[in-house]
């Protein structure tokens, strides 16, 4: 699958990387914020955004629907620190179709993956 990855912190959207392509899927871009996934999501066209919640400019709640207007296929993975429960619930009514704990191991990205 084509997977852009949006997240303000380098070091994890390079791990989210690092475990999606070793498990056979494409990397099309990253984002460091909703903004910016706004404008490469009409763009790269991804089958699947991994989406952090808390980012500046703007946030992974505010970006999900207009990612889903941009490109109406797109699956939406919401990554979300621990208690940001009723933020997870949220992403989830806005069309986000799994969520990710961080911090997280590997495995959980290949499971996540195995169910879209």
């Amino acid at each position: 699958m084509r997977v852009l990855i949006v997240d303000d912190a380098t070091i994890l959207r390079k791990l989210i990387r690092m475990t999606l392509e070793e498990i056979g899927h494409e990397v099309v871009g990253e984002a460091e914020n909703g903004f910016k996934a706004v404008l490469k999501c009409a763009d790269l066209k991804p089958d699947v955004i991994f989406l952090d919640i808390t980012m500046p400019e703007m946030d992974g709640l505010t970006a999900i629907p207009k990612l889903i207007e941009k490109n109406p296929s797109v699956k939406i993975v919401v990554c979300s620190a621990l208690g940001q429960k009723a933020m997870i619930i949220q992403a989830i009514k806005s069309g986000a179709v799994n969520f990710i704990v961080k911090p997280f191991e590997k495995e959980t990205i290949k499971k996540v993956m195995q169910v879209i």
